[in-house]
């Protein structure tokens, strides 16, 4: 049976292929790639080299290790990250091509709620605030613009994943890419925490990052299948050590 990008099965049979190769030559629009690329850059303010995403407290505990590095980050994506996050991401971003501002908030709501800690609620909501505040200055989309007046009201909490749902929508990136290049990014600020910890090195960051690109893969065909009542972490460890962090008497990261 044919399954269009988001999985879901599709009454009709595959497209033609013809526009799908012309669109892949030379004359394809780039336009929402390059979207993709400037907001995975880890140089674009989102925020995220803030965050590491609780590796600091796994780090003080002395419970990882350049070796047992890739299997967290797996973890992470497949049953942290993925189920909530890039859950949430992919039905806000649905809920924005349909119009439908409500049920944006509502998967804004819920992903809030799953977090169980304080330390990785506030740091949704910051690194989710100002990504929509720079996002509709660089991009101009009122989809933006509306979603950012409606957190600043405290109407909704603002969440990054929900608001990098609404950006991508509001652009024009297909929601596949979009969930990919959000996990990409978590990857790219959870190597970046790495180096800072001297858990890692520049070399073996790209190869921890290259390593990870199969399990972004699962964790992206998986985000697309779920529902709302679905979204949430099953990463208890990750918790406990982000509570921990939260009381540590010195910290490099805000989570």
């Amino acid at each position: 049976m044919y399954r269009d990008e988001n999985g879901t099965p599709a009454e009709a049979g595959p497209p033609d292929l013809a526009p799908t190769t012309a669109a892949a030559g030379p004359g394809a629009a780039l336009g929402p790639l390059l979207i993709s690329l400037q907001l995975t850059d880890s140089a674009f303010p989102s925020g995220f080299y803030t965050l590491s995403h609780s590796l600091e407290g796994f780090a003080h505990a002395k419970a990882v290790d350049s070796a047992t590095l890739p299997l967290l980050l797996e973890d992470l994506l497949l049953h942290g990250v993925g189920p909530a996050d890039a859950t949430a991401l992919a039905l806000a971003h649905r809920a924005t091509l349909a119009g439908d501002p409500a049920a944006v908030v509502g998967i804004d709501e819920h992903l809030f709620a799953t977090k169980l800690g304080r330390e990785m609620r506030q740091a949704a909501t910051r690194t989710g605030r100002q990504l929509l505040d720079l996002a509709r200055e660089v991009f101009d989309r009122p989809e933006i613009g509306d979603h950012f007046e409606r957190v600043v009201r405290g109407e909704t909490p603002g969440t990054q994943a929900v608001a990098a749902g609404v950006i991508y929508a509001a652009t024009g990136v297909p929601v596949r890419q979009a969930v990919a290049s959000d996990l990409f990014a978590f990857c790219v600020s959870f190597a970046g925490a790495a180096l800072r910890l001297r858990l890692t090195d520049h070399r073996r960051a790209q190869t921890l990052l290259r390593g990870a690109a199969p399990v972004i893969e699962a964790a992206v065909d998986a985000a697309l299948r779920r529902e709302l009542a679905d979204v949430g972490a099953t990463v208890f460890a990750s918790d406990v050590m982000s509570g921990r962090h939260e009381r540590a008497e010195a910290r490099l990261f805000a989570s």
